[in-house]
């Protein structure tokens, strides 16, 4: 066991320690300038990774988890601080990562935006633990479960949704997973895998309703898990197209939405465009953009599709890409566009930032950047980057 002192967080929420051999030592569950007594779990050639198991000089920023599962449970790390700090916490990780990777400082007036820290999250996959009969969580790091009668995370309706009758239907159809689904107009829908065609029909689609606009997507496919927060991503993007506009820097003729999944930016901005294309490989995902928008919905993937269309106008391009970024034809092909405008959402600022320096290569300058914390009491964050050139 090593005494160490905790000197800041990096992405993940892990403290950066160093041992007095002088080797880095990553450690779970502390925060900044905490002494602590650390458990080595893993050892590599450049650092090793610990657990601190007693906190010898606590931070005024410590704070008691609210859930009981908190420390066996995967799904939060950051329930031991408090949730401004948390924030604050957030920004400076973004700030150092950006700097170290694209050798640039993030704008000033970066910030995160925010809600509520507790029972946002609308949508989950759950394990039903037929022996405890209940629903659990995996652990960290393992195939293990953590069985919950409540979480702190999830909205009220999806607690009070998982505590009913649908235990029974899942222990009487051998139900292992399943996903669950709060639209926020106190509807909720949910998918397991190998359910029947009509009940999909029936009881796993769905409706969301964001500022003016329904979006149709169902309980099988991904759609943002924080509707509370949305509506505010949502904003700040029509103030950036509009914006982009009026500068003339960006026209309306054309908008791109690639990784476009059910079609939810193109439904928000079809009211802004002469022309919407989408591009999205998953075939459920399509058939809901084909409810949602007006668009030329693309069958494919977007750095095939990218590659091979020759965009000769200067479209608006709007991406958001899964956690491993942009792929490398994709990057490519946006260079040798006439893109000049560039909406970046993404869910991993590390591969935004790697990526930002390539484009940043190809001309594209940085416009706006902007934080959202989808998920309080993790490290996760949402990114949206506008550029130009």
């Amino acid at each position: 066991m090593l005494e160490l002192t905790i000197e800041k967080l990096i992405q993940g929420g892990l403290g950066l320690s160093r041992r007095p051999d002088g080797k880095v030592c990553f450690v779970e569950g502390v925060l900044p300038q905490e002494k602590c007594k650390v458990v080595v779990t893993a050892e590599k050639k450049d650092f090793s990774k610990g657990v601190a198991k007693e906190i010898i000089e606590k931070s005024p920023y410590r704070v008691t988890p609210l859930c009981k599962c908190y420390g066996r449970c995967g799904g939060c790390s950051l329930q031991h601080i408090d949730f401004l700090q948390q924030i604050k916490y957030l920004e400076e990780i973004e700030r150092d990562n950006f700097k170290r990777l694209s050798k640039e400082e993030l704008p000033s007036d970066f910030q995160i935006v925010y809600g509520d820290p507790w029972h946002y999250r609308n949508r989950a996959r759950v394990i039903y633990d037929e022996r405890k009969k209940g629903f659990a969580f995996r652990q960290s790091k393992s195939n293990s479960t953590t069985v919950f009668e409540t979480c702190p995370i999830l909205t009220e309706d999806l607690n009070r949704f998982l505590d009913g009758p649908i235990k029974d239907f899942c222990k009487r159809n051998k139900v292992k997973e399943l996903n669950v689904f709060d639209n926020g107009n106190g509807h909720i829908s949910y998918y397991y895998r190998g359910m029947p065609k009509i009940e999909i029909e029936k009881n796993s689609t769905t409706q969301v309703k964001i500022l003016d606009k329904v979006v149709k997507t169902d309980a099988s496919v991904f759609f943002q898990s924080n509707l509370g927060l949305l509506p505010h991503l949502v904003e700040h993007i029509y103030t950036a197209i509009d914006t982009a506009i009026s500068e003339g820097y960006a026209c309306n003729q054309w908008l791109i939405d690639l990784f476009s999944g059910v079609g939810f930016f193109a439904a928000m901005l079809q009211d802004k465009f002469e022309k919407i294309t989408t591009v999205e490989e998953n075939p459920h995902c399509l058939k809901h953009a084909a409810e949602n928008t007006s668009a030329h919905n693309i069958s494919g993937k977007a750095e095939k599709w990218l590659k091979e269309k020759v965009i000769d106008i200067p479209a608006v391009l709007i991406v958001d890409p899964p956690r491993t970024g942009l792929p490398q034809d994709a990057l490519c092909a946006i260079e040798k566009s006439s893109v000049k405008f560039l909406i970046y959402v993404s869910c991993n600022p590390i591969t935004l930032a790697r990526d930002y320096k390539q484009l940043k290569e190809a001309g594209f300058k940085l416009k706006t950047a902007k934080g959202f914390a989808f998920y309080p009491q993790t490290p996760h964050l949402e990114m949206v980057f506008t550029l130009y050139r």
